[in-house]
């Protein structure tokens, strides 16, 4: 599977000159872990997370109106491109103790997988698993009957 293939979208995300009251507003009322930062050209410039927020509520100072998410945001931001192994980006997440990923389409945002985005598949019923390969194969093959699909227990055979 690919990050195509599991990634939210449409995403809830921020422009560089969102307010952080803004961006933690986004952040609990869409029940998001994070928001990717992007510039006018829907490049990924960085990525507002609950822990950027947390941490200015550590400090003890208020948020004030006039404090903008590029001044708090964590960058560089890891990304990755729609076709990215999604053990991969798993492996990427675990290490880097990341809770969300943007995905991006020549360079531009194109949707974000979270933690639950990737144990979603997990748990799907064998009917929806056995639906989704007959897809993938009709757009594969045509509608030539080539394969015979079977999912018991979420094991494909």
């Amino acid at each position: 599977m690919r990050a195509r293939d599991v990634m939210t979208r449409p995403v809830v995300g921020a422009g560089l000159g969102t307010s952080v009251r803004e961006a933690i507003a986004l952040l609990t009322e869409h029940g998001v872990a994070a928001l990717p930062v992007v510039d006018d050209e829907n490049q990924v410039v960085g990525i507002f997370t609950e822990a950027d927020a947390l941490a200015g509520v550590l400090t003890g100072e208020p948020v004030g109106p006039d404090l903008r998410v590029d001044e708090v945001m964590t960058r560089p931001v890891d990304t990755v491109d729609l076709d990215a192994d999604v053990s991969d980006i798993a492996a990427r997440m675990l290490v880097g103790r990341l809770r969300s990923i943007p995905v991006v389409d020549e360079g531009g945002l194109a949707g974000i997988v979270s933690r639950r985005d990737l144990l979603r598949p997990l748990v799907r019923q064998d009917d929806t698993i056995a639906a989704q390969l007959r897809g993938l194969l009709r757009d594969y093959a045509g509608h030539r009957a080539l394969w015979e699909v079977s999912v018991t227990g979420g094991i494909v055979t």
